[in-house]
């Protein structure tokens, strides 16, 4: 696609990063008036991106932080077992230490919880009917769907045992639907007979394929005058105190504004920027079966396996598993083989013996802060640079509202939420 010339009127803002924090940031951006470069290395929606092969869950109520109290309980299992639902690699341990001090006390306490969920749902509020907006306007409306989530659980008894959760999501607006076991099955007659209980979150949505998705998102955005170039930022360039240029692998950008939303790999940029955070790279796995011969009719979490699975335009998708290991470390294929075997325990008519030709496996790196919260707003060193990046496993969710919040910033304008608790300098403080 040719690349427009940048106009002198028009003030520029250089979106490093094309995931779905960027995309979003950059059509948002165009609504203001700029002219707008997406910096990335790589094919937005490609397989590298992180939310490619992620569940595709459009959740406004996944306001909880990914600790709790009690969990330092856990930790030796963290490393004694690889394949465990959360894992360490041994190596990593000294790297990973201080997150995941930060990481036990952010969920140290009830209270710490509720004020973590409060902003944290300000952030994902409305996010199916955002996402769908967007679609819309992209032309991929059939991408999202809006036909709630479900939370799937051997018994009631279980679904009791996380009511601290529930509580917290109630008092915060959320509601759902309690499902029996009967009703269960008329709704998932595929789903194993073992689970007997669920709950319906109506107001939550879907992406049927995410990495379609934020292509398709990308392409709007350069048909509308976007330059999309593949480059790596690493550092930017001042002039009397204001940022003047982004520096690049294939020469420097010069920019008025700049936006760090490169997933994974922003903690360097964000140091650069004048802020140190505490950004870990999370590992998480996918199996997918094609063509599958039982399947969820509502994407659903198993509430016992801590994993999602959902139908998506390529097939069955079981998405979950938690491994911290250093971004390039090798893959552990086992624990994308867990995956499998959950999909075949949960659901019976798929066969044992699949043909490989069926399987997909995938290992993505979600940008993760150790307490739930992402960094959005202005960098310390500059005004012009703003943080959008570290929102973990609500990254696709609350793209939409992420990229409304950087337009609002680069354009001096109030912000839609408060974003006092997802400021990069509360690490510093």
């Amino acid at each position: 696609m040719p690349t427009p010339p940048i106009s002198s009127t028009q003030r520029h803002v250089v979106i490093i990063g094309a995931g779905a924090i960027g995309v979003m940031s950059a059509l948002h951006a165009l609504d203001q008036g700029f002219q707008v470069t997406l910096l990335d290395s790589a094919t937005p929606g490609g397989e590298q991106a992180s939310s490619y092969g992620n569940a595709g869950w459009l959740s406004s109520h996944s306001i909880l932080p990914p600790s709790e109290p009690g969990v330092w309980k856990k930790v030796p299992g963290f490393l004694l077992d690889p394949l465990g639902p959360l894992s360490i690699r041994w190596a990593f341990l000294p790297r990973i230490l201080p997150w995941l001090v930060r990481y036990l006390i952010a969920g140290s306490s009830e209270a710490r919880l509720s004020t973590t969920a409060r902003a944290l749902r300000s952030l994902l509020a409305d996010a199916a009917s955002l996402h769908a907006q967007l679609a819309e306007q992209a032309g991929v409306a059939d991408l999202i769907e809006q036909r709630g989530l479900l939370h799937v659980y051997p018994s009631r008894q279980q679904f009791e045992q996380d009511a601290r959760g529930w509580r917290i999501r109630h008092e915060l607006g959320v509601r759902w639907e309690e499902l029996s076991a009967a009703q269960l099955r008329v709704r998932e007659p595929d789903l194993d007979a073992r689970y007997e209980f669920a709950v319906l979150v109506t107001e939550a949505g879907h992406c049927r394929n995410p990495g379609a998705y934020v292509a398709a998102l990308a392409q709007h955005a350069c048909a509308r005058g976007a330059r999309l170039l593949m480059s790596s930022a690493n550092g930017f360039r001042f002039t009397q105190g204001r940022l003047s240029a982004v520096c690049t692998d294939g020469g420097d950008i010069a920019c008025d504004a700049a936006v760090i939303a490169a997933g994974a790999q922003s903690k360097a940029l964000a140091a650069l920027a004048g802020d140190r955070v505490p950004l870990a790279t999370e590992r998480g796995y996918h199996a997918m079966v094609e063509q599958p011969e039982g399947q969820p009719r509502t994407p659903m979490m198993l509430m016992d396996r801590k994993v999602i699975a959902t139908q998506t335009e390529q097939g069955l998708r079981v998405a979950g598993q938690v491994e911290f290991a250093a971004f390039d470390a090798a893959p552990d294929w086992r624990r994308a083989h867990i995956m499998r075997e959950i999909a075949l325990q949960s659901f019976p008519a798929l066969p044992r013996d699949i043909p490989v030709a069926r399987m997909r496996y995938w290992l993505g790196r979600r940008p993760s802060m150790p307490d739930g919260l992402p960094c959005i707003g202005p960098s310390t060193r500059s005004v012009d640079i703003i943080h959008a990046f570290g929102h973990g496993h609500i990254g696709l969710g609350s793209s939409a509202r992420t990229g409304r919040l950087v337009a609002q910033l680069l354009t001096g304008q109030t912000p839609e939420i408060d974003l006092a608790p997802f400021s990069a300098q509360r690490f510093s403080r």
